[in-house]
């Protein structure tokens, strides 16, 4: 058959995907997943990227539009509000991923589905399945393209544009052969280099602004018969073939409809590049255990997995505010002065304060052959410290703060939203109690309402 093939298999599936079919534990995830990508949308607010992307909405979009700007509150197109909801969502560096894929998917699912369910006036159980339609399938891509894809591709740019199009698609109740339009569609448009690393560039927001973008336009195309490439996923010239070296075609259909990946999905507790929070979470257990202060340590060394090496930064020098969210030195600076490694302590002056500064220069990563062993699918912390008298000591945290089996709690979860909407202004603590008794009975929503007043 000629639609007897993954791609068409991963179609079908979010097609036919019905909210009913959706065990309820899996319901409850999106809704705190949701929660938490409005609150990092929120925080993005004034970053100079993002005013950059808001201006450009403006002069290229319309003023009153059906889909809502979360940051201004302002109306325009599905397509502007996603490009910028989105982009605003990854300044903090604070949304959802999961583990084996290394996927941030709410960053660009929720910001696209919600953008094109204010304009078709949805109701909350559609925009639930729709989320996880787009979860489930982007995952499995993310899996399938493997760790080789994603030492060179920025694989929430490039696979989010497919799971934002997934999502959208079963949104409009697009059937199977145009979800597989959709797809190729989206396929074609994927894109995203590491490269922006090395020089703090703006390229993480347009990245992720640019899937929820163009995953919606490719829906919306699909929805009016627009054709694309039916094997963009495993064709001859497609994106296994352009962008990964150890494609595993099994990972795309693994118990798909059994195995629901979105409930695996891990939030974020420290504000920075998930590659650098196990080592966190082991650094900070060990100074609890042990009464340590910063001064009472003389180098840390942090066991990490090699995608920790390719991405994060382990030196010491010049950072800007980005480029300190991707390097291990501040991160496990900021954990041993201040306890934690929020958004506030990693923007606040404290960051360059002289004792950060010091700690950064007694840290230091190295490949462990256990924890690289372990990643994707489990993500150890382990780190080696020495102290100022001479003991050295060791810690290992087996699954960090915010994994599934280490979940935040509802209160963490709404402590969080509510630090990032204070954070930048985005949001009051009262309306944030508004938005979150609102999200909590989403499934019940007649009509995709405004998020914020």
């Amino acid at each position: 058959m000629p639609d007897d093939h993954p791609g068409a298999a991963l179609a079908r599936f979010a097609a036919g995907l019905r909210y009913e079919a959706i065990p309820q534990p899996v319901v409850a995830t999106v809704k705190s997943l949701f929660l938490d990508w409005i609150g990092c949308s929120l925080a993005g607010k004034g970053h100079r990227a993002i005013r950059m992307l808001e201006s450009f909405a403006e002069r290229m979009g319309p003023t009153d539009g059906t889909s809502e700007l979360l940051i201004s509150r302002r109306r325009t197109s599905p397509f502007f509000a996603a490009l910028v909801n989105a982009a605003a969502s990854n300044v903090v560096e604070q949304t959802d991923v999961h583990n084996g894929a290394v996927l941030h998917a709410g960053a660009v699912v929720f910001p696209a589905v919600l953008a094109a369910a204010q304009d078709a006036g949805s109701p909350g159980h559609e925009i639930i399945a729709a989320a996880v339609a787009g979860y489930e399938v982007g995952v499995r891509v993310a899996e399938y393209l493997g760790r080789s894809h994603y030492r060179i591709f920025h694989t929430t740019a490039t696979v989010g544009t497919l799971a934002a199009a997934v999502a959208v698609g079963r949104l409009l109740r697009l059937d199977s052969q145009r979800m597989l339009a959709a797809l190729g569609s989206a396929g074609t448009q994927a894109a995203g280099l590491w490269e922006f690393l090395g020089d703090g560039a703006d390229s993480r927001q347009l990245h992720i602004g640019k899937a929820a973008a163009d995953g919606l336009l490719s829906a919306y195309l699909a929805l009016d018969g627009f054709t694309a490439a039916k094997r963009i996923l495993d064709g001859r010239q497609g994106l296994a073939a352009a962008m990964s070296n150890d494609a595993d075609a099994a990972r795309l259909l693994d118990r798909l409809g059994t195995r629901w990946t979105t409930a695996e999905t891990s939030l974020k507790w420290h504000a920075s590049c998930r590659h650098a929070h196990p080592a966190a979470d082991a650094l900070l257990a060990l100074m609890r255990a042990e009464g340590l202060q910063a001064g009472q340590i003389h180098h840390v060394t942090a066991g990490v997995h090699q995608a920790a090496l390719d991405v994060l930064h382990g030196g010491v020098g010049e950072e800007t505010v980005d480029q300190a969210m991707f390097s291990i030195t501040t991160v496990l600076a900021l954990i041993a002065v201040h306890g934690r490694a929020g958004t506030e302590e990693l923007y606040g002056a404290m960051r360059t304060a002289p004792e950060v500064e010091a700690f950064r220069t007694r840290v230091s990563m190295k490949l462990d052959n256990e924890v690289d062993a372990a990643y994707p699918q489990r993500w150890i912390g382990k780190v080696r410290v020495v102290t100022a008298d001479g003991r050295e000591l060791e810690s290992v945290v087996r699954m960090p703060k915010g994994d599934p089996a280490n979940p935040l709690t509802d209160e963490e979860i709404e402590q969080k939203l509510l630090r990032l909407a204070r954070f930048a202004g985005g949001a009051s603590p009262d309306e944030i109690a508004v938005l979150i008794q609102q999200v909590r009975n989403m499934e019940n929503w007649s009509r995709t309402p405004r998020m914020l007043s």
